[in-house]
């Protein structure tokens, strides 16, 4: 059994001890969980997965949040305008050429020993496009119209009326990929008058670190913000982030990231009773019908393959009715995409190889991988089952395709197999995009290329990150989250008549 210290807290696990979860589940502790175990340590469940979290990371995380928390405290206090001198401030610090150099020069660390040890490293990779994507999206959280106290709604009543007002709902907590230029858009909660506690992959933490010193520090002290109102978690740890995502004082937890790591931490907030905002597995897919130009479509599907994120084309259905029109659209597509980048991989369904040339289907090539090139078949059949899974890569543009019977059965597989996030149909049919748009379970649904999903492209305001529908409609906001979509709403009450009274009785006279 479990030893337990007097106050009912766990000092040790042995193996083969079960953990109950879920009212009626049991997991079991290994052997390598029970010997690493110590008092003082924490143990979390997320979906049957056994969570060792150190004290020490524990303590890391919760110090974290409770600067944030305590920022948090004092914001009312600050103007905003001293909100948009912070963006101001921390835009310049990424435009200063010392500032950034030290930046650089952290990043560049960060990549060698990423690629040393085979991990990708598209998305970690701090170039000059990234720099001025910052700097812009900062930019544009100070101009935009502050969110706190916007009065959303106003009730008139006789003598009196309620407003609906927008106000800053708490602690953010962050945790993301390896993406150097997300650590400046996690700060655009600071907008709506919250604050933000955030950890970044292993991968960029030294770039998070050398960002945090050299440009968002000195910017909260130069706008007069609070010490706090931005805070990172600063561990290589994942324990660190379960300990956040497990702590009760964040109002948000948000997760981008890998599908199953992104999947994991919501299942760690929703146990500690937090909200979720999850971004994680994505892949895009388009529909073209027997309507949809050549032309149109070869641009929208090359134009969706410029690079790997969560809205690159990842699956391609084409109705049969126009295949031998539009497959060789699609073939050419993909390989000028490849002359983009390096290459192109292509999964078919194993009963639509038949489609694709006999040269393409025995050919084979260099393919990108994280951990190198690889040389391996351009094309290999793949189960209409496995059209769900997202195409990771590096360099190599890697789609999948499928030839339907109709529109509705690509929206049926969609539907049914994919994590329902971005969708686009190629068409000449204006009823055939209305039905597509009712039919098509997606937060995104277009008539062209699928990079457009995206808050700074799109919207002008720099996404915290893209949401799909893999569990659900979101309730009451969109897709997209962006730093003042982040807020709580008050009512506050404007009396006129000072003898409003429930029960219509008359202010009594004072007594002399």
């Amino acid at each position: 059994m479990a030893e337990a210290s007097r106050n009912g807290r766990l000092e040790a696990l042995v193996p083969g001890q079960a953990i109950v979860w879920g009212g009626d589940r049991v997991a079991y502790v290994d052997e390598t969980l029970a010997g690493a175990f110590r008092a003082g340590d924490r143990l979390l469940v997320a979906d049957g997965a056994l969570l060792h979290v150190p004290a020490a990371e524990h303590a890391t995380a919760a110090g974290a949040v409770g600067r944030a928390q305590a920022a948090f405290a004092r914001m009312g206090e600050v103007s905003d305008a001293q909100i948009s001198a912070f963006f101001e401030a921390f835009a310049a610090r990424l435009e200063d050429e010392a500032c950034w150099a030290a930046i650089a020069e952290a990043n560049a660390a960060d990549v060698a020993s990423a690629q040393a040890r085979g991990r990708s490293t598209t998305r970690l990779i701090a170039s000059e496009a990234m720099r001025r994507d910052m700097i812009a999206g900062l930019r544009a959280w100070r101009d935009a119209e502050p969110p706190r106290g916007r009065v959303l709604e106003t009730v008139r009543h006789e003598g009196w009326q309620v407003e609906q007002v927008m106000a800053p709902l708490g602690v953010t907590g962050f945790v993301f990929e390896g993406r150097p230029n997300v650590f400046a858009d996690a700060t655009g909660v600071i907008r709506a008058g919250n604050t933000v506690v955030f950890r970044i992959g292993s991968d960029a933490l030294g770039t998070a670190r050398a960002i945090v010193r050299e440009a968002l520090d000195p910017a909260l002290a130069k706008a007069g913000l609070p010490e706090g109102a931005a805070v990172l978690v600063d561990s290589a740890a994942h324990a660190a982030g379960w300990a956040m995502f497990a702590d009760p004082r964040l109002a948000l937890a948000v997760a981008r990231g890998s599908g199953p790591a992104v999947a994991q931490l919501g299942a760690i907030a929703r146990g500690a009773g937090t909200p979720v905002s999850l971004h994680g597995t994505g892949g895009a897919w388009m529909v073209a019908d027997a309507t949809a130009d050549p032309e149109r479509f070869y641009a929208a599907a090359y134009h969706s393959l410029d690079r790997k994120v969560c809205n690159t084309l990842n699956v391609c259905c084409i109705v049969a009715e126009a295949a031998d029109a539009l497959v060789p659209a699609f073939l050419e597509a993909l390989a000028r995409a490849g002359e983009r980048r390096r290459g192109f991989k292509l999964h078919v369904a194993e009963a639509d190889l038949g489609r694709i040339p006999e040269a393409l289907r025995t050919a084979r090539g260099t393919v990108v991988r994280a951990e190198g090139p690889v040389e391996e078949p351009l094309v290999e059949p793949i189960a209409d089952a496995d059209l769900g899974r997202e195409w990771e890569w590096e360099e190599t543009p890697e789609v999948s395709l499928k030839i339907v019977d109709s529109v509705d059965a690509a929206v049926a597989l969609f539907n049914r197999l994919s994590p329902r996030f971005t969708a686009s149909l190629i068409s000449a049919d204006p009823a055939a995009h209305v039905r597509f748009y009712d039919l098509i379970d997606a937060p995104f649904v277009g008539d062209g290329f699928t990079r457009w999903v995206d808050g700074q492209y799109a919207l002008d305001r720099p996404e915290l990150g893209l949401s799909n529908w893999e569990h659900g409609r979101l309730f009451a906001r969109g897709g997209v989250l962006a730093g003042d979509g982040v807020f709580t709403v008050r009512a506050r009450v404007r009396q006129a008549d000072p003898d409003l009274d429930r029960g219509g009785q008359p202010t009594p006279p004072r007594r002399a």
